[in-house]
């Protein structure tokens, strides 16, 4: 379990910052100064969040640690089995911002991730894990962020469902999906305090 905790770490680090300028400023997450982004602005970061460089990172990445821990077993640590798990995380990246901008977009919400405006370390690790649960209104206010979580785990059923080996099902993606939003909350807590205001 240490292991699995300095791998997502390490990750999350990586993509930090490789990536870092990718998070908006802290001064744009206060409802006082939240301006929604234009419609290409939103498509755009969907795009560049689906199959962007910095997805990619996390696609191989993830792979390459999957192999490693030869999960799922059947697939093997072969460059087969890389190959296939590399396929299962775009699948999933793609189900997941996919759904997550269909419902933004409907329900005219913001899922980006904003740092935290205040600066004392309570309210940033308050705003690193409440984001993966919380979305913006158009008026910078938070609300429950249904699209992310919709999107996260439908990304995981649909995955368990579909393209892992038969002895998964939908409920090992429910399992999948309170994970994926517990490692994305530990991504958040390295943007926080990984940049300075």
């Amino acid at each position: 379990m240490k292991m699995l905790f300095m791998v997502l770490l390490s990750t999350a680090i990586l993509n930090v910052v490789a990536f870092g300028q990718s998070v908006p400023p802290a001064s744009s997450s206060s409802s006082t100064t939240y301006v929604r982004p234009n419609a290409e602005k939103r498509f755009k970061r969907y795009v560049s969040d689906t199959v962007g460089p910095q997805a990619w990172i996390g696609i191989v990445s993830g792979a390459a640690f999957s192999t490693a821990f030869n999960t799922p077993e059947e697939w093997g640590r072969s460059g087969e089995g890389f190959a296939k798990r590399v396929a299962s995380n775009l699948g999933r990246n793609v189900v997941r911002n996919t759904v997550m901008y269909g419902l933004d977009e409907a329900l005219k919400l913001d899922s980006s991730y904003y740092r935290s405006p205040n600066r004392d370390v309570g309210s940033r690790i308050r705003n690193a894990l409440i984001s993966p649960v919380t979305a913006r209104k158009a008026n910078g206010k938070r609300t429950v962020g249904i699209p992310r979580i919709v999107g996260t785990y439908t990304a995981d059923v649909v995955a368990r469902q579909f393209w892992y080996p038969a002895r998964y099902d939908w409920k090992d993606g429910m399992k999948r999906g309170g994970i994926s939003l517990g490692v994305n909350a530990a991504f958040n807590l390295v943007r926080e305090f990984i940049f300075k205001k």
